[in-house]
């Protein structure tokens, strides 16, 4: 899934209670802290050779990937580390646990829609690195029912604020 599709999901699902800005953050935090970093690294050294918005074509062009970039991604697309977190989390700010649901949610949906050529998402990692050979979510089958959901979900909560 595309990393403004997560921010957008994790403020529509976990952002209603407050704290809207770290579910936002939680929602794209997975993708940010692999994809992210690897963009803002491109750029800084001069070799990121893309213009616009980032799409399932334009990161395979970053190729070749650096090793860090496979472990940051397993790290922030593990429920292992994201439960490990919250659990931490819940034992001193019990508020925050809410909108830090975002994370597991954003694992959630690209488990099925990363195909195992590409980035598959290793939920046990680093138990296990057990994955599913999915659907690619840069698909029009993926990306058209995200998009409405998203737009679904933002009507209902706009309704149910009036």
């Amino acid at each position: 899934m595309d990393t403004l599709s997560h921010a957008l999901w994790g403020k529509g699902l976990f952002g209603y209670r407050g704290h809207w800005k770290l579910a936002i953050f939680f929602g794209a935090m997975p993708d940010l802290v692999s994809f992210g970093v690897l963009f803002i690294v491109k750029f800084f050294s001069g070799s990121l050779k893309y213009n616009g918005l980032p799409t399932l074509e334009s990161l395979k062009q970053l190729e070749p990937f650096p090793d860090w970039l496979f472990f940051m991604d397993n790290l922030s697309h593990s429920f292992l580390i994201a439960f490990f977190f919250i659990a931490l989390v819940s034992r001193y700010r019990t508020e925050l646990v809410w909108p830090m649901l975002a994370w597991p949610f954003h694992i959630i949906l690209d488990f099925p829609f990363h195909t195992k050529d590409f980035f598959p998402v290793q939920i046990f990692w680093p138990v296990s690195d057990f994955h599913f050979d999915g659907i690619s979510w840069s698909t029009p089958e993926v990306m058209i029912p995200n998009c409405a959901g998203i737009i679904l979900l933002y009507l209902y909560r706009f309704k149910k604020s009036t």
